[in-house]
């Protein structure tokens, strides 16, 4: 079994908390095994009775009843009128449709149109059972209704939200074993989404494109509404091929234009983005001036979930090394808990006329936690003097009392340069560094 721990013990530290558990992220991630599996069998394993543990799958056509908002609430009220406390686990949650008030029906169910406004709805009903004091509650959901991230709203300060991720480094390597230069390598591209894991190389390629595409498209498409899907179809595609790259809308509106030879507009680019941010696709990482201590400007970076995701979007023809390990960087400091930014600040050099300029420096990443804070410049390799100088030029010229770390895609230990830097491999970073 694949170990989820960091999100097992957020179930356990949430546990009878008063709030139901949203467990929210993207598809195929793992939220159901997380729930049915893997807290099940702690739960068990620590006293819980079986018959405490109510597990309904909507899904299923023999619960196809329950997928009205007032029948599945009074079935579970009713299974937990026994003693003691009950567990109960509602996955597919988005199958529940919304019906009108029965107040104001006679009593009778009917479904609720776009603009009803009296409805009872899966919200009502988490939130109705919620309340039952014997009644620890968890939700899970797939498709677009569960999906986007602005479900918690919903709930508003009513819920837990419980954010899972495909495996970080960590979980996938706890679970393949072996050489951790091996692992790296095939998780640069592969990722980590766990039914991925399981397969062969080629039936992991044809799962990852057949999922972004049925999946994830079919998701964002059918919630925001599209009529058409090329123009997002294209504008991920950008987005693919530019990852770690500093991007707005214009950028990408300006590489639209060049690509399909097609004007789109900067208003349709961020509405696309910001649906693929709310389907967990894609994270964004903004600029953070290093001296002036504050975020600054409209560029950002966009990062994938997961990077054989990624790769499956441009069909596994441009593994870019350099990019994915600084994808897989950002999502493992994510995943370990920190702030992340895009570290930038502005110089005043001479030009090789003399004549003073500006110019704009990059730092990678700019990461803290606690009292913690990391410089990080991520790279393939430093044997190079010219790229290792490159590397380090932004730290030199920063020369404050923040650590600076140098991240390569080599088997090395950590140690120290001659301007102590610290110089560490990916695996050693990821599995211990910033633990």
């Amino acid at each position: 079994m694949i170990k989820r721990d960091k999100y097992l013990n957020q179930l356990i530290n949430a546990q009878k908390n008063g709030f139901p558990k949203i467990i929210t992220g993207i598809r195929r991630c793992g939220k159901s095994f997380l729930l049915k599996e893997i807290y099940r069998e702690y739960l068990i394993n620590n006293g819980v009775q079986e018959k405490n543990i109510l597990v309904m799958e909507l899904d299923d056509d023999r619960n196809s009843k329950y997928r009205d908002p007032i029948e599945l609430g009074e079935y579970v009220r009713n299974y937990c009128k026994g003693d003691g406390d009950y567990f109960v686990f509602i996955d597919e949650i988005q199958k529940v449709y919304k019906i009108m008030n029965p107040v104001l029906t006679e009593g009778k169910h009917v479904l609720a149109g776009e603009d009803t406004e009296e409805t009872v709805s899966f919200v009502d009903v988490v939130l109705g059972l919620s309340r039952e004091k014997n009644i620890d509650l968890y939700v899970t959901g797939s498709n677009s209704k569960m999906l986007s991230s602005d479900i918690v709203t919903e709930f508003r300060d009513k819920a837990t939200n419980i954010a899972l991720a495909p495996l970080s480094f960590e979980e996938y390597f706890e679970y393949v074993g072996g050489s951790a230069t091996d692992a790296i390598y095939s998780y640069i591209q592969y990722g980590g989404m766990p039914l991925a894991v399981l397969k062969s190389d080629e039936e992991r390629k044809e799962y990852l494109k057949n999922l972004f595409q049925t999946t994830y498209f079919s998701d964002i498409v059918e919630r925001n509404h599209l009529k058409k899907s090329e123009a997002l179809d294209e504008l991920c595609n950008i987005i693919s091929s530019s990852t770690g790259s500093l991007l707005n809308a214009d950028k990408i509106a300006n590489t639209f234009v060049s690509v399909r030879h097609e004007k789109i507009n900067r208003t349709t680019v961020e509405n696309y983005i910001a649906y693929f941010k709310d389907a967990f696709l894609l994270r964004e990482a903004s600029r953070y001036d290093l001296k002036g201590r504050k975020e600054i400007g409209a560029l950002r970076k966009y990062y994938f979930c997961d990077t054989g995701l990624r790769n499956a979007r441009l069909n596994f023809a441009f593994p870019d090394e350099g990019q994915m390990l600084e994808n897989i960087v950002y999502n493992e400091l994510c995943y370990n808990g920190y702030t992340v930014n895009v570290g930038a600040f502005d110089s005043v050099e001479k030009d090789k006329k003399g004549k003073s300029v500006r110019k704009t420096n990059e730092v990678d990443f700019y990461a803290t936690k606690g009292v913690r804070s990391y410089y990080i410049q991520v790279t393939t390799d430093i044997s190079n003097a010219d790229t290792k100088a490159r590397e380090i030029r932004p730290y030199i010229m920063l020369n404050d009392q923040v650590q600076k770390v140098l991240v390569i895609n080599r088997p090395v230990n950590e140690t120290r340069d001659e301007h102590g830097y610290t110089v560490i491999g990916i695996a050693d970073f990821l599995l211990r560094f910033i633990k």
